[in-house]
């Protein structure tokens, strides 16, 4: 048994409870009530960050929620790991989906988690995950098998686009400074299939609103007279797919990265089932865009999705109107060489221009970030595949994630450095959804395999 793994096994009851003391507080950047709760998370991180072997912990103030940042510096000649996380949460909306109550954390065993996993909203985005490497830091310090630097920014608003990060980081070039940016936001293929992430999409994420008469009607004496918006922007969302489930915005694909036939071919080998996928999901088939595969749609591809709609009457019984507005929320997963901002105003300008004359329609951009790709022939890379390697006993296999970390493209640009994703969750494990878990497994797996990404990249960094 190695060093880390005996100091987890030791040490595992409490590592558990940490976390489940941090996933009771509910810290949802996206609903100012839970301010408090949000500034109260930021708190706690930076205890436990002081408790693993920071020598230095801070509350760094920005426009919206603080950035916790802490540091353990051996030697300034070594090199630095720049851990990245946040310790905000999405809502825990439909609250009455989850089978156990979001803020009150409990374990149960699952057919992909026989261990048992830790069901609350963030247990694996991202507080779980990024929890992982402050526990391995811990290992690192108390075991005095840390071999560079590290540094930890772990921020409060990931959750709602990340709008004040880039504010933070330019203002903190040298206090920032890293050879490496290592990232757990992510997932990985299997519990016996390890993989790194090298691609995430990019988002353009906007709000429609149409507009009719300038007040509900009732719908005897005015249907059929006037135009009703809900009606209206049904039938405007519906245009933006053909037949075939392709985009129909104008120039939307102008810029989209086709791969080659053989890296499809190489997307392919990796493990998958599709009737478990179809399983895992209550589906009777799969949906999505022709001569692609269910893999190459969800990373590869990008997407337009309807995330929210709503106007009218909702309430019971009945009430017979022609609502005076509808609204929806609409996000666009992009790939590489998509630019958001440009995608934005594509869909803006499309949207608008496809509304009948009897209504009026405004689109809200709201937030967005660029696609990245890691390089799979870097130190970086290199050092995340042979801690793979070490723990799992096998290669890891590179996959491009369908999620978007739109700050990902943002650290490259400010901070000069690479940036690795390495992800332990897994795709059942309902992120952003109602009963959203993390295996225990999976959770001290991380721990034990991050001091060995430390390890690999400071010997090659050399």
């Amino acid at each position: 048994m190695n060093k880390s793994k005996a100091y987890i096994e030791e040490h595992k009851d409490r590592f558990l409870q940490e976390l489940i003391e941090l996933l009771k507080i509910p810290s949802i950047s996206a609903d100012s009530a839970y301010k408090d709760d949000v500034l109260k998370t930021a708190e706690a991180v930076k205890e436990r960050l002081a408790e693993a072997g920071c020598k230095l912990t801070e509350i760094c103030e920005t426009p919206g929620y603080p950035v916790v940042y802490g540091e353990k510096i051996i030697d300034k000649d070594l090199p630095t790991v720049l851990v990245y996380g946040h310790y905000d949460v999405q809502p825990p909306d439909p609250i009455n989906l989850w089978d156990s109550p979001p803020f009150e954390p409990v374990i149960k065993e699952t057919e992909a988690h026989p261990e048992g996993a830790i069901f609350a909203r963030g247990a694996c985005d991202d507080k779980g995950q990024m929890y992982m490497h402050v526990k391995a830091l811990e290992y690192m310090v108390k075991n005095d098998d840390l071999p560079c630097n590290v540094k930890f920014m772990i921020e409060g608003e990931e959750e709602v686009g990340s709008e004040n990060l880039g504010w933070f980081i330019e203002r903190n070039h040298e206090k920032l400074k890293n050879d490496v940016i290592l990232i757990s936001d992510t997932g990985m293929i299997a519990k016996d299939t390890p993989s790194i992430t090298t691609g995430l999409r990019g988002l353009s994420y906007v709000e429609v609103e149409v507009t009719g008469p300038n007040r509900d009607l009732h719908s005897g004496l005015y249907g059929g007279a006037v135009a009703n918006p809900i009606n209206v922007l049904t039938k405007m969302i519906a245009s933006l797919h053909d037949e075939n489930k392709h985009i129909t915005i104008p120039g939307f694909y102008d810029k989209v990265e086709e791969l080659s036939p053989e890296e499809r071919a190489k997307m392919g080998e990796a493990p998958f089932s599709l009737e478990k996928y179809k399983k895992a999901l209550d589906l009777n088939d799969v949906y999505g865009e022709e001569g692609y595969t269910t893999n190459e749609r969800n990373s590869i591809r990008p997407t337009l999705d309807v995330n929210g709609i709503w106007g009218g009457y909702i309430g019971e019984g009945a009430k017979t109107v022609i609502p005076s507005k509808a609204f929806a929320k609409i996000s666009m997963r992009l790939v590489p060489h998509q630019d958001w901002k440009e995608i934005t105003e594509l869909f803006k300008k499309h949207f608008e221009s496809i509304a009948p004359s009897g209504v009026t329609v405004e689109v809200k951009p709201h937030h967005g970030g660029q696609g990245y790709v890691t390089p799979i022939d870097g130190i970086e890379y290199q050092a995340a595949s042979e801690a793979y390697q070490e723990v799992f006993g096998k290669e890891p296999i590179p996959q491009r994630s369908g999620g978007s970390i739109p700050i990902v493209s943002l650290f490259e640009k400010e901070l000069k450095s690479k940036t690795i994703l390495m992800g332990f969750g897994l795709d059942t494990d309902a992120i952003h959804s109602p009963n959203e878990h993390f295996g225990i497994w999976n959770y001290l797996k991380g721990i034990e395999t991050i001091p060995f990404f430390y390890k690999h990249f400071a010997r090659l960094k050399k």
